[in-house]
């Protein structure tokens, strides 16, 4: 009887020393006189981090890097390292830009090359399906780029002329490059180049969208 007796007593003191001990709630009292309880660890009821960010504001142009490269320069010194970034930016509604930005930190040389792409946009002038009006040709060094509308055929462009015409919002075109460069950037300033030919009275969405704006006033001043 004895050993069953202490057996039990060591089994309820374990029992008891394992046990989770939970602190006790608390009450603070507010700066306007308000009580409210605080739960151990500071965890408020209500899920953690509930409330405290906002949605992150739309971008107002859609962004794509074309070419990101470290640069190295020999000096008295040693060697310095620097990045170099060539950047797309276009609103998918005719509007398009093109920038180069340099620094020693890659987000500072991409805000560069994003600032040098505002600075450098161009409206193509677009018919009712989204397309050029008519073909261009242009040569930029050593980059020769053909452009020309196509119907019904979507978009037939490669290399990193695709992602210029995707963020200007065109979508029946055909574009080659005639020339064997595979400079993204030569390219590119080739196409601006071409697109920059086209002359802006065959602008059929501008017309038709000043048309709708022009109705609008005119029957606000008749009302």
């Amino acid at each position: 009887m004895t050993e069953t007796n202490t057996q039990s007593n060591k089994v309820e003191a374990v029992s008891a020393t394992s046990a989770p001990k939970f602190a006790p709630r608390t009450t603070r009292r507010r700066p306007g006189g308000q009580q409210s309880e605080s739960r151990p660890g500071g965890r408020r009821p209500g899920g953690q981090g509930q409330g405290r960010f906002s949605e992150r504001p739309k971008p107002e142009f859609d962004q794509k890097l074309v070419n990101i490269r470290r640069v190295t320069r020999v000096m008295a010194g040693g060697r310095r390292f620097s990045f170099s970034v060539a950047m797309l930016i276009g609103d998918k509604k005719g509007r398009v830009g093109f920038g180069l930005g340099k620094s020693n930190d890659t987000s500072l040389a991409i805000n560069k090359a994003l600032q040098d792409a505002k600075k450098n946009m161009i409206t193509i002038p677009r018919t009712k399906n989204m397309s050029i009006p008519h073909e261009v040709e242009a040569k930029y060094n050593a980059s020769r780029v053909w452009i020309s509308p196509n119907k019904d055929k979507g978009l037939v462009v490669g290399s990193s002329l695709r992602n210029l015409f995707i963020l200007a919002g065109m979508t029946d075109i055909t574009a080659k490059v005639f020339s064997r460069s595979k400079n993204p950037i030569n390219n590119i300033r080739a196409t601006f180049k071409a697109l920059s030919q086209i002359n802006p009275a065959y602008n059929e969405v501008a017309s038709a969208e000043n048309k709708k704006v022009e109705k609008t006033i005119a029957d606000k001043k008749q009302a």
